[in-house]
């Protein structure tokens, strides 16, 4: 497979285990536990791979948890992206506030968010990882801004709403439901807050 050659070791035989498998379940020892609560232990048992195999295909521990950030942003977060493509404000905010509901409900995947989890449950230890986290997360709320910028120049809002304040309020409802999410709420819940939140929505 594609993942086995790419991270194959140069001389020997190529590792027994697929990699992008491997990686997947790091993800979901990552996504359930935050970046310190999961241990070596954890992951490797998890990703039915040992240290030693780990430390050759990936690194460290921190450089396993970028290449599965990288895999969920990819993969899971995709729809934060092409939600800023809806022709209007309103519908930015319904696809991201949607997307955000099926990810946190999702049957297969923990619940909760990777990057909320992982920016708020880091000591100093991690200090490196949650500067990352939040670097990656500022990318994404720029983008937003500049989205609901152009919404407000092409005249999607009524006069005196901020695009900037207005970004930074939905992105508090997002984060928000990932903590409600991770906590234990029901889908039903999460969707009431994306009914409220698009009932308030300002309008033209």
């Amino acid at each position: 497979m594609e993942g086995l050659t790419a991270l194959a070791p140069a001389k020997g035989r190529p590792r027994e285990f697929d990699v992008d498998v491997a990686l997947a379940a790091a993800l979901r020892v990552f996504w359930q536990r935050g970046y310190e609560g999961a241990s070596l232990s954890d992951l490797t048992s998890e990703m039915g791979i040992t240290r030693p195999s780990l430390y050759a295909a990936f690194g460290n521990k921190e450089m396993l948890f970028r290449k599965a950030f990288d895999l969920y942003e990819r993969e899971k977060m995709a729809y934060m992206k092409t939600a800023l493509d809806a022709p209007t404000a309103r519908e930015v905010a319904e696809r991201l506030l949607r997307g955000a509901v099926d990810i946190h409900c999702g049957v297969e995947d923990p619940r909760g968010c990777l990057s909320v989890i992982s920016s708020l449950a880091c000591g100093l230890e991690a200090e490196s990882i949650r500067a990352e986290v939040i670097a990656r997360r500022a990318s994404g709320e720029a983008a937003l801004i500049a989205r609901f910028e152009r919404a407000s120049a092409d005249g999607d809002f009524p006069p005196g709403v901020k695009p900037r304040a207005l970004a930074h309020y939905l992105i508090a409802i997002l984060q928000g439901m990932a903590v409600q999410a991770g906590t234990g709420a029901s889908r039903g819940q999460l969707e009431q807050l994306v009914d409220t939140s698009l009932i308030i929505w300002p309008g033209r």
